[in-house]
């Protein structure tokens, strides 16, 4: 019986964030250049983190509860 691989809700959220940091200076870096405005670009790279993190968040839990394409580490692994 294949052993169910799930994601401690520390990763999700560890993951999460570092996700968002990277989104954060993408975000600003591509409204700035639009704009060429710090208050917009930062305006929206605050408003953005916001819905978007708790939005991934809870995309990452669902998908840790879902078996389809995960392999088992035991069942990946030669027998002894």
């Amino acid at each position: 019986m294949a052993t169910k691989q799930t994601e401690t809700a520390k990763r999700s959220i560890a993951k999460a964030l570092t996700y968002r940091v990277v989104i954060l200076c993408l975000d600003f870096l591509a409204i700035y250049l639009f704009t060429h405005k710090v208050d917009v670009a930062l305006g929206f790279m605050v408003v953005s983190n916001i819905y978007t993190t708790a939005g991934y968040f809870v995309h990452e839990r669902i998908w840790a509860r879902i078996q389809w394409g995960s392999i088992s580490p035991a069942a990946s692994s030669p027998p002894s």
